[in-house]
């Protein structure tokens, strides 16, 4: 039930929030993707910390790159 309540919050940013913000992730797959890909392949206690760590690195001083949830 906690899974499908953070991809549901998940998938409302990407709809309502993120259309209006520019384009500027520097990961691929982007954040949000990430953490739906860790919900779902991932223990909702995995996959919480995981997501929370992916967001830290989101500042400009971080280099980005292809970071995949493995």
């Amino acid at each position: 039930m906690l899974n499908s309540v953070l991809k549901s919050a998940v998938r409302g940013y990407r709809y309502f929030i993120s259309p209006f913000t520019h384009p500027s992730c520097r990961f691929a797959p982007t954040c949000s993707q990430y953490a739906l890909d860790a919900l779902d392949h991932l223990p909702v206690w995995r996959a919480v910390p995981r997501i929370f760590l992916r967001l830290l690195k989101c500042h400009p001083f971080h280099r980005g790159g292809y970071d995949p949830v493995n």
